[in-house]
């Protein structure tokens, strides 16, 4: 089967599966990727082959170097944020995933992702931040991705979760919509704290990083509040074309 009718074999079975969750709330029966017998959303083989990003990437952005060097770009220009935990490169089929996930409204799917922060996370944390939605973009979507997921990696490492102590005061442009060079300008003053986070390590948990641009921003806002590191855990790290 050519990737293409593989593509579509898989679009095929997520609407089919998010109509059943939808229409009884029922879990799946079958593993999305190859339909065998699973009571997840992926059976253990197919969990087992998502793309997986390697041990050799930039400690800092996460995106692959040849020996795990830190890249060029944080060289040059050191973003705010101190490293990224990124589980998998945002490619198929997770991408697929994450997509029906947040603009599907398919919520069965955190638990999956929010399971791939957990295999590849590692290390600890004081609190975890999900990334914030502006009000207008959390009134159109009817959730926040990013919420959902946290509470789910919150639940199962026992890390404090935050929802409120950082929150979206501009709305913008969706990231996604621009150019990767205007995403930066695009964001800048849109998050406010109003918490103390004098000497914590904070966790900004999202779905996907592509260009840093919003993580950025929101550690930059996170420090002036006294936070003393600020990691990026995300499912799914965009890679150059």
């Amino acid at each position: 089967m050519n990737f293409t009718r593989a593509s579509s074999a898989f679009a095929a079975r997520l609407s089919n599966w998010r109509s059943i969750i939808l229409n009884s709330c029922a879990l799946p029966q079958q593993c999305l990727l190859c339909a065998s017998d699973s009571r997840r959303a992926l059976c253990d083989a197919c969990y087992a082959r998502l793309p997986w990003l390697g041990a050799a990437c930039c400690p800092q952005c996460a995106l692959p170097t040849t020996d795990g060097e830190r890249c060029g770009g944080c060289l040059q220009r050191p973003p705010h944020f101190d490293r990224v935990v990124a589980a998998c490169a945002y490619v198929h089929p997770l991408a697929e995933l994450i997509r029906s996930y947040k603009y599907h409204g398919t919520l069965a799917l955190a638990p999956l992702l929010a399971r791939t922060l957990q295999t590849t996370a590692g290390g600890t944390a004081d609190l975890l931040v999900p990334l914030p939605l502006s009000r207008q973009r959390l009134h159109e979507r009817g959730f926040n991705q990013a919420l959902e997921i946290a509470r789910a990696v919150s639940g199962a490492t026992g890390i404090p979760l935050s929802a409120n102590s950082c929150r979206r005061i501009r709305d913008s442009a969706p990231q996604a919509a621009l150019p990767w060079s205007e995403r930066r300008k695009n964001i800048r003053g849109a998050f406010a704290c109003g918490a103390d986070l004098t000497g914590k390590r904070i966790a900004v948990i999202d779905d996907v990083l592509t260009t840093g641009a919003t993580l950025d921003e929101i550690a930059k806002t996170l420090k002036r509040a006294g936070a003393a590191e600020v990691h990026g855990w995300v499912i799914a790290r965009t890679l150059p074309p």
